[in-house]
């Protein structure tokens, strides 16, 4: 089977991709810097479920699995140039999925600089290593706070994305610029995954679920912002993975245009991976309310610097393209990372 890096591994989303490719036997190397953004606890605790031990772990160490034979683990952040090229050299990949980032819209108003360091510089030593060692695909994920300021629903990958309202987003959109490039001028087949408002079991803590879960658990109010009126592509983690492998096993091929300049003949393609069905922030709070069987204290706030009122969807690509579309109803979701959180923090 293939070999492939993912990037991100001891994050949400690459810790259930990860474990999906690893079922589906490919090779696969994880990595990770595993900083402090969230609680460190809880990534050491998806990457002890993967057979890593925490106290095994070292900088820029290579380490296998206890529990699997098809992955290795290895701790080492994007911007260290040297060591990500030695790491191609010497595992010799076929696919890349490019998963690790600064995460967060509203962290981004306070550490700038973390995500130039990660989502630029680290994404650039990203493609560099993969134009000079021959990987077949590039993988890596966007968002959908791409779409800023756009107003007109739902939200397309031919819609124009030029006004982002965060530096997050804006991060995000320059990956895909960068991505085209080394597309058009080295052959290099990328894909670009916009995500919609992810989540689902080992989610991160700084998401609405994780925070009001929690906080309703606890008696603790919730902050409701945009008063409840905010609407989300709420999107289950399996259904994001099932779409990031549809994807890495279908990659673009370079298209022949004739007489259209505005069109690009690079093996590049952008997807949009969302649930196509928004949900009123006040109705996922209630599905929360209903799986807990409490209410929550909710403080009413207006909307934050960064965010925008809703998100949604078209999948229309998608669907054409590879015959998939993300279904999972919220409620199952909702019930689902709720079995999970009371599981691993032994909580009721």
């Amino acid at each position: 089977m293939p070999k492939v890096l993912i990037t991100g591994t001891a994050g949400f989303i690459g810790f259930h991709l990860s474990n999906s490719l690893i079922a589906r036997g490919y090779d696969v190397v994880g990595l990770d810097i595993i900083n402090d953004y969230y609680d460190v606890n809880l990534k050491y605790g998806r990457l002890k479920e993967a057979g890593i031990e925490r106290e095994s772990i070292e900088y820029n160490k290579l380490l296998k699995s206890s529990k699997y034979d098809n992955y290795k683990f290895i701790k080492l952040k994007l911007e260290d140039q040297d060591n990500i090229n030695d790491l191609f050299k010497k595992e010799k990949f076929d696919f890349v999925v490019n998963l690790a980032a600064q995460a967060g819209v509203r962290y981004s108003l306070e550490n700038p600089h973390a995500y130039i360091n990660s989502n630029i510089i680290g994404y650039t030593n990203i493609l560099e290593a993969c134009r000079h060692n021959s990987i077949k695909h590039l993988v890596y994920a966007s968002s959908s706070s791409v779409y800023g300021l756009n107003t007109k629903m739902p939200f397309s990958t031919s819609d124009n994305v030029d006004h982002p309202i965060s530096l997050y987003a804006a991060s995000k959109k320059s990956n895909e610029l960068m991505a085209h490039t080394y597309s058009y001028l080295f052959d290099l087949p990328t894909t670009g995954l916009r995500f919609f408002t992810v989540y689902g079991p080992w989610g991160r803590p700084d998401m609405a679920l994780f925070l009001f879960t929690k906080a309703i658990m606890e008696g603790n109010k919730i902050d409701v912002y945009n008063y409840g009126n905010m609407q989300r592509d709420f999107t289950y983690v399996d259904d994001i993975v099932k779409g990031i492998v549809k994807v890495l096993e279908n990659k673009p091929k370079k298209r022949e245009v004739i007489d259209n300049p505005s069109v690009s003949k690079a093996p590049y393609k952008i997807y949009n991976i969302g649930n196509s069905s928004p949900v009123k922030l006040n109705d996922f709070i209630e599905a929360i309310e209903k799986a807990l069987d409490k209410k929550a204290d909710r403080n009413l706030m207006p909307i934050q610097p960064g965010d925008v009122e809703a998100t949604w969807a078209d999948v229309t690509d998608l669907t054409d393209d590879l015959e998939y579309k993300p279904e999972t109803d919220i409620k199952y979701g909702v019930n689902e990372f709720i079995k999970w959180y009371k599981s691993f923090y032994k909580a009721d």
